[in-house]
């Protein structure tokens, strides 16, 4: 009986002292494991410190010299700028239109508009440069219509006419524009005339008439320095 007892004390103690080696040696791993994790942090932070650092110093040492180029680029396109502007404007001047031998635009000059009794009556249009300025009458037939439709233009006839005509001080220009050269009674009525110098003007001319006008087929004279040959007429 005390032959058992002693040997299952025997085997407790020796249980015992298996888990306090046990304990003992993870104890021991713990500790190494926590050294070696603390001894690896340091590393790697210095590392990671390093890194940065270089990475700083390197973005630090771009960033300069690329503003440094920008800035030396845009002066550059700046002066040059500067310099085509200033160019541009002395050589434009006043637009290239001195008012001196230059082609007239219609709004150039002043008309007026009279109704006249001859060839069963015409509207007699007098053209004059308005003050200051001197043009030439480029193109011998001016561009007329009443309203905006195709049946409100005025074909030329292709009477009179001086080429160029030069318009300056109290020199003047007239056209005639039949309103109607039909016999019916078909016809549209209208209180304004269309006129311009050229087709694309940019700038036409409507200008009150003195009445209304029936317009059918109109026509339209060249323009001339002698009233005379403005009495618009088919031929």
């Amino acid at each position: 009986m005390r032959s058992r007892l002693a040997a299952r004390s025997a085997r407790l103690v020796l249980a015992a002292a298996a888990v306090t080696a046990l304990a003992a040696t993870t104890a021991c791993n713990n500790d190494d494991t926590a050294d070696a994790g603390s001894s690896a942090t340091p590393s790697s932070a210095a590392s990671a410190a390093s890194a940065g650092s270089s990475g700083s110093d390197t973005s630090s040492s771009d960033t300069p010299s690329a503003g440094s180029s920008a800035g030396g680029s845009n002066s550059s396109g700046s002066t040059d700028k500067t310099g085509s502007g200033e160019d541009d404007k002395s050589g434009s001047g006043d637009g290239g239109k001195s008012g001196y031998g230059q082609s007239c635009g219609t709004n150039d000059l002043d008309f007026t508009v009279t109704s006249e009794s001859q060839a069963g009556g015409y509207y007699q249009v007098t053209a004059k440069a308005k003050s200051g300025i001197t043009c030439y009458l480029d193109v011998n037939t001016p561009s007329v219509s009443f309203g905006s439709g195709a049946d409100g233009v005025a074909s030329p006839v292709g009477q009179g006419g001086e080429d160029p005509i030069k318009l300056t001080g109290s020199a003047v220009a007239y056209t005639g524009i039949s309103p109607k050269t039909t016999k019916s009674n078909a016809g549209k009525e209208f209180e304004n005339v269309i006129i311009a110098l050229t087709d694309n003007d940019p700038n036409p001319a409507e200008l009150k008439l003195p009445d209304t006008a029936n317009v059918d087929k109109p026509i339209v004279t060249n323009w001339s320095t002698n009233r005379a040959e403005t009495v618009p007429v088919i031929v």
